[in-house]
């Protein structure tokens, strides 16, 4: 084998070991920040939307909810933010809407409770939800969504220029190795793609 050929080799080896390095650093990041709970005094609380059956919501989504509920209960906030739109055209209840009524059940005042029904993905819910907090005046707010998802909300938002922190929920339905692979590489991919969007933008 010519000297050339396994130079080559040895620089293709060390660019695999880079990207891989590289790739466990983001991981460990996102898995880092998900597991961190920033929870303090805030003037709302927005709860990011995930799928709904008719009226009611799905496990995923219900963690969340359950999770906002909470520090809403225990005094973080004087407000909730749903998001989260129609999830099709037969749909009667958009996701915010599903999660207003669970709340409601829960005895929230509806005086507490402000929701958006246009939003379809992650960028779209931060969006709609910082257009109510522009319309009231609000300023810092806590993030909830599940702990995989946590990074790409919380730098988002900062990005939009949100005073967001974050808290996760507590537990997640993405309990399964096949599901929370899936979510962790849909996630590490979002990742890089929101960083080249920044550099071409």
């Amino acid at each position: 084998m010519s000297r050339h050929r396994v130079g080559l080799l040895g620089w293709m080896w060390r660019l695999f070991v880079l990207v891989v390095v590289w790739l466990l650093g983001v991981t460990g990041w996102i898995m880092w920040i998900g597991e961190r709970d920033q929870a303090a005094k805030a003037d709302a609380i927005i709860v990011l939307g995930a799928a709904a059956y008719d009226a009611k919501p799905s496990p995923v989504f219900q963690e969340r909810i359950r999770h906002g509920l909470d520090l809403y209960q225990a005094g973080y906030a004087p407000l909730l933010i749903f998001t989260g739109g129609y999830g099709g055209s037969g749909a009667r209840f958009s996701e915010s809407q599903v999660a207003r009524r669970y709340a409601l059940k829960q005895g929230v005042p509806a005086k507490a409770i402000l929701i958006e029904t246009q939003s379809r993905n992650t960028v779209q819910n931060l969006v709609e939800a910082k257009r109510l907090m522009d319309q009231r005046g609000l300023h810092r707010v806590i993030i909830v969504s599940d702990p995989l998802h946590m990074a790409r909300a919380l730098r988002l938002s900062r990005a939009m220029g949100i005073d967001a922190l974050a808290s996760s929920t507590p537990s997640t339905r993405f309990r399964s190795f096949h599901t929370s692979w899936r979510f962790l590489a849909q996630e590490i991919y979002f990742f890089h793609r929101d960083l080249f969007v920044q550099a071409v933008g």
